[in-house]
């Protein structure tokens, strides 16, 4: 008995393991070799699979996954915080580009439910591309990479719109057309609004319940029956699998368990979206590209060019420098994910040609091909244009962090203000040592410096931004977060400036401690071996083990660069890691003259009840840690506040209450 099937799928995944291991080789995007395996083994290729139906159902799964971990990404909250950069400069760019390009396509010769299609699909970017190319070059917590983060987001939910808009386009008449428009509309409005009051409702008691038993298959299995049950509601609505997927992410979102599901979730969304790109792939004909590589080639230079410099302009229009704005455009100026989404979708529809779909499929594929090229110049390309706008901000950046440490002597400069780098800061303070914190995230920064602590904007890789936190009269480096590309930069920059100045590097493990030594490191600490290390110091203290022997050891393992500790069986970790889904945080809240709690004090705020800790407040400038419960509470104070993030939300609206 034969199994044809069995012999497609092995071709399919031998073409697949070779493909993608030559693209990773050469630092590729996988999407690109999922491509090439659709165009090598499809119809128009080797011809060794065939594009049916039930290749193309299961494929569309992987989208199914792709906008539900996207879903879980979104949140009111954070569209509230990221508003300028998802609704004004993400919203504008995605409109525009669209009108625009349908614009030009219509007057091309497509009717205008396609050329409406061909906009939409040309106005999104490529998240994965992007996101993996701005995370390689550290860029991602950069102003630009900032603000491209908030327009990936905006296109993510804007496909939304676009899934629920394309059907029905097939109406015969514009009356139709309205209708349907209308229809779909209302009944997606209702759906949604039900679908997240039930899951605001039920979701939060269900995966308590389910976590609780600490068992990862049942956890696993939840997680994508919510993930499917979602998108099969939206179906039988009438509505995409795309949506409902998307919705449910986002009801997640809200709950502390939404890492954990994305975890899960990954490995199925990784593998059916590779075969969704893959009969992507089987769509595109080769055989037709000498007769379309011009429209390929000028499809792809506007797009580039009009999408870019739109993007330039919104950015430019909304408050963004104009040095800025250009690497935002470049970064984004390459098609999508999702633009094939929508082309499938369209072309199954009957809403676009066989001809049109080639020419901007084929064009998608060349612009994420030279996607990569083009963000690893971006910078280079800014600063050749935008010199003079785009060294501004950076200079008015250095100069406020050089007038923060200009009466700093025999300092410690820590070059991340994380959790770590906050724990240093504390011991450094309660020794009376002077020190100077940088860091990349605007609200820590921010939150920080309202709470009276010594920390300042900007990227300390930057050799200027290492001068303007006074590294020539400082005592030590610390280099708290863990980036071995980034600890290698502020390196080379210490061992030009001050060869001789003891640097602390924190890594995860031992993987990179030589390279980081030769790099000039005076100390490398890596948190696993160090964990070890304490834990196997305190179980020496219970057995009996005198404090000179336990001493003697932990010296020895030190001054031996941890050799004793270094290798070990990875075996396999089973655990839902419950300990990643209740990590403590600080939060500082500012009372103003409206508050309830003014006047009262702190034992009658009853922090306690909510699991919080009122670390220090702050008063008149002067902080004071571990503040007496019967301290009374006066406008203005800000109070720092430790615990769970959802327990600080509570606390925060109980001390806001008017």
């Amino acid at each position: 008995m034969g199994y044809p099937i069995l012999n497609e799928i092995i071709i399919l995944l031998l073409v697949a393991v070779i493909v993608v291991t030559l693209f990773r080789r050469l630092n590729l995007p996988p999407v690109l070799a999922y491509l090439i395996v659709g165009i090598v083994v499809g119809p128009y290729g080797m011809g060794w699979m065939n594009d049916d139906q039930s290749t193309r159902t299961l494929a569309e799964f992987g989208v199914v996954f792709l906008l539900f971990t996207v879903g879980l990404e979104v949140s009111v909250p954070q569209m509230i915080a990221m508003r300028r950069a998802v609704l004004g400069i993400g919203g504008l760019q995605v409109v525009i580009t669209t009108f625009v390009a349908a614009l030009l396509a219509w007057f091309l010769g497509l009717s205008i439910e396609a050329a409406f299609v061909v906009g939409g699909v040309l106005s999104l970017s490529s998240t994965a591309i992007v996101i993996k190319q701005l995370k390689e070059r550290l860029e991602l917590s950069s102003r630009h990479g900032r603000m491209t983060l908030g327009v990936l987001l905006f296109q993510d939910v804007a496909v939304i719109p676009f899934l629920i808009v394309i059907p029905v386009l097939m109406g015969t008449g514009e009356n139709s057309v309205l209708e349907a428009l209308i229809l779909a509309s209302v009944k997606g409005v209702a759906v949604i609004a039900i679908m997240l009051a039930v899951g605001y409702w039920l979701l939060r008691p269900l995966f308590h319940l389910i976590a609780s038993s600490r068992t990862s298959e049942l956890f696993t299995l939840t997680a994508l029956l919510f993930a499917l049950a979602a998108a099969w509601i939206t179906h039988e609505s009438g509505l995409s699998l795309a949506l409902g997927a998307f919705l449910g992410g986002m009801m997640l979102g809200e709950t502390r368990y939404k890492h954990q599901v994305e975890s899960d979730i990954r490995p199925f969304r990784d593998v059916l979206l590779g075969l969704f790109f893959v009969t992507i792939g089987m769509l595109l004909d080769v055989r037709q590209l000498p007769d379309i590589w011009l429209w390929v080639f000028l499809l792809v230079v506007g797009m580039i060019v009009i999408k870019g410099a739109i993007t330039m302009g919104v950015a430019i229009l909304m408050g963004a420098e104009r040095g800025v704005a250009m690497r935002t455009g470049i970064v984004l100026a390459q098609g999508g994910e999702f633009g094939f989404v929508l082309l499938s979708l369209a072309f199954a529809d009957g809403l676009l040609s066989e001809e049109v779909l080639q020419v901007v499929l084929t064009s998608l594929v060349v612009s994420m091909a030279i996607s990569p090229f083009l963000i690893h110049y971006n910078g280079a390309l800014a600063k050749r244009f935008c010199a003079g706008s785009y060294l501004k901000n950076r200079e008015q950046i250095e100069r406020s962090l050089a007038v923060s440490a200009s009466d700093l002597e025999d300092h410690i400069v820590i070059c991340g203000y994380g959790r770590i780098g906050q724990n240093l800061a504390s011991f450094l303070e309660q020794e009376n040592f002077q020190y100077i914190a940088v860091d990349l995230d605007p609200s820590c920064v921010r939150d920080a410096r309202s709470a009276g602590e010594q920390v300042n904007y900007g990227d300390s890789t930057r050799r200027n931004v290492l001068e303007a936190a006074g590294l020539s009269r400082a005592k030590v480096l610390a280099i708290t977060f863990d980036d071995v590309l980034s600890s290698m930069k502020i390196l080379a920059h210490v061992r030009h400036l001050r060869p001789g100045l003891p640097v602390l590097v924190r890594t995860r493990d031992d993987s990179s401690m030589e390279k980081l030594i030769q790099a000039g490191a005076t100390d490398v600490v890596p948190e696993t071996l160090e964990s070890s290390l304490m834990m196997s110091v305190r179980l020496l203290g219970v057995l009996g083990v005198s404090d000179e022997q336990v001493m003697r050891k932990i010296q020895d393992v030190r001054s031996d660069q941890y050799q004793t500790l270094r290798g070990y069986f990875h075996g396999q970790d089973v655990t839902l890691h419950q300990d990643r889904l209740s990590h403590s945080h600080l939060l500082t809240v500012t009372l103003d003259g409206k508050s309830k709690v003014v006047g009262q004090t702190l034992s009658d705020c009853a922090m306690s009840e909510l699991n919080v800790v009122v670390k220090a407040i702050r008063r008149n400038g002067v902080r004071g840690h571990h503040p007496d419960e019967s301290m009374q509470l006066r406008q203005g104070d800000t109070l720092v506040l430790y615990g769970a993030l959802e327990d600080l939300r509570q606390a925060k609206k109980r001390l806001l209450t008017r």
